[in-house]
């Protein structure tokens, strides 16, 4: 799953750093499961040092949580949904 063709809303074009959608589709394309849910989610929340990251999927329990330090942090919430042609970064309300 989500080895095939990547996508971006417009929204998250425009509201999320290129840095931080590159970082949480290497952050899919690297984790460490059995088995990858189509539907992996994001938390992402401003702190006062950066960006805090709590990545998650529900079918095989997976949570993992990272914080970066950065200048262009965001406070929403990010799903990746892979349809085995291609795959979608989008914001949950997009959903």
């Amino acid at each position: 799953m989500f080895n095939n063709q990547k996508f971006l809303t417009c929204g998250v074009m425009a509201e999320i750093p290129s840095w931080l959608a590159n970082l949480m589709w290497y952050m899919v394309l690297t984790m460490e499961v059995e088995k990858k849910d189509y539907l992996q989610v994001f938390t992402l929340t401003k702190l006062p040092t950066g960006q805090h990251i709590i990545h998650e999927q529900e079918q095989q329990p997976y949570r993992y949580r990272l914080d970066v330090s950065c200048d262009d942090a965001v406070d929403t919430k990010v799903f990746v949904i892979d349809n085995l042609t291609h795959s979608t970064m989008l914001f949950s309300e997009e959903y």
